[in-house]
């Protein structure tokens, strides 16, 4: 199995002011779409994207219902030279001022998207401008999920940091490109539960071949939650401990 993360899904209410907020603020662009009878797929990224790194997929259903965002996710982290420089950017094109560099120790920063998706801005020497560097989710049993991961996708850890009330846990597979997108397990120590609300939607994990990849995750004892037969032989669906979904998809 390939294992590199090929996207992170986030359901949106109204798509043309989605696409307008990404394209105006990250420089994002479409790299592709996929249009059903009821909702709309669109694949956005940055126009000098690693090939191993992730998009963001946008799915906009034609109901026009709307969306609990839940907190077992917790927000997409974006690269930049320099997080002052880029959050003034943001601010000065009129982005909601929400956790500035100085309230974060300088370290980072955080906005939200049109429906209030956190988007986290991480300073970083490598990958393109504004290119995904992680997604975090929440998770219930650090050991239970660091051993999901490695077990069923074989990550490894490429970065801890372990505070008095929780830990982050950064995951990706060996030997993946600097550029492709980590995993982020955050942990914390209170025993606390999460609502995934349906906001966010899914990773997406590349295999070579989606059978072979599926059949693998079956021996390890991964859930059997969508298999792709299910999917008309396009796709799978497993999740993880604590009920985030995971997508099995096809790449070259």
């Amino acid at each position: 199995m390939n294992g590199i993360i090929d996207h992170v899904m986030m359901r949106v209410a109204d798509l043309d002011e989605t696409l307008d907020w990404y394209g105006e603020h990250l420089d994002y662009e479409e790299k592709g779409r996929w249009e059903a009878d009821t909702f709309t797929n669109v694949y956005l990224g940055p126009e000098d994207g690693h090939d191993d790194g992730a998009l963001l997929e946008i799915t906009y259903n034609h109901d026009d219902r709307s969306y609990e965002l839940g907190d077992a996710w917790g927000h997409i982290a974006v690269r930049v030279e320099d997080v002052y420089d880029a959050y003034e950017e943001l601010m000065d094109a009129g982005v909601e001022d929400y956790r500035d560099p100085d309230s974060c120790g300088g370290r980072y920063a955080f906005v939200k998207d049109p429906d209030g998706h956190e988007i986290e801005i991480v300073q970083r020497d490598h990958g393109a401008r504004w290119s995904i560097d992680h997604t975090m989710i929440r998770v219930e049993d650090a050991d239970e999920a660091l051993g999901f991961w490695t077990r069923k996708f074989e990550y490894e850890h490429t970065g801890r940091w372990e505070s008095d009330s929780f830990a982050n846990y950064f995951m990706k597979p060996e030997d993946a490109a600097e550029a492709a997108m980590a995993v982020e397990l955050t942990y914390n120590y209170d025993g606390r539960s999460y609502e995934l609300g349906d906001a966010w939607g899914h990773l997406a994990v590349r295999a070579d071949d989606l059978h072979d990849g599926w059949e693998t995750l079956m021996e390890r004892e991964a859930e059997e939650y969508r298999d792709p037969e299910s999917c008309d032989d396009r796709y799978a669906f497993t999740k993880d401990q604590d009920g985030h979904e995971i997508e099995v998809i096809e790449r070259n």
